[in-house]
């Protein structure tokens, strides 16, 4: 499973980061970095949870 970020898109809202900090975090800046893109089977339910808060449709799982 891989997580996607539409980088301008993305508007630092952090709610992504809170349902799955493992995966992703916001930078000094309040830019989302995700930590990992390939995501496995233990972390599906952190990077599905993360897509589904954030309110600009900004993550997608690909």
């Amino acid at each position: 499973m891989r997580i996607v970020l539409d980088r301008p898109r993305c508007e630092g809202h952090g709610l992504c980061e809170e349902a799955a900090p493992r995966l992703m975090h916001l930078d000094d800046a309040g830019e989302l970095v995700l930590d990992r893109e390939q995501v496995d089977e233990g972390d599906a339910a952190l990077a599905n949870a993360a897509v589904r808060v954030c309110p600009v449709a900004a993550l997608r799982i690909g």
